[in-house]
């Protein structure tokens, strides 16, 4: 899987997005994710152990999300999408539909 194999190569930097782990707790706290057990209360020392960097939600990031067209409305995925657009990432989803927006995505 190309994203894997990004994410693996040590020329690339990884960075986790607040806004992902804010939807992991949330999944996680209704059962929809429970393997990630190991990820609640140390998910700042997992990012550090694998050599990810964090991104916190921004000003700047609320407001790119805000003025996207609505072709996806989910907004924890619009407010990745703004970020990825205002950083210049690469987003790792198999989401296509992020494609309308012009957004770098790999899977």
């Amino acid at each position: 899987m190309p994203a894997r194999a990004a994410i693996a190569d040590d020329g690339n930097e990884t960075f986790v997005s607040a806004v992902s782990v804010w939807e992991i707790a949330i999944k996680y706290k209704q059962g929809r994710l429970p393997t990630a057990s190991s990820l609640i209360g140390d998910i700042d020392g997992t990012i550090v152990r694998h050599g990810f960097y964090a991104i916190p939600i921004t000003m700047q990031d609320g407001e790119r999300a805000g003025d996207l067209a609505l072709h996806h409305k989910d907004p924890f995925d619009r407010m990745l999408i703004a970020q990825a657009l205002t950083h210049s990432l690469t987003l790792i989803s198999n989401e296509r539909l992020f494609d309308r927006y012009g957004v770098a995505r790999l899977w």
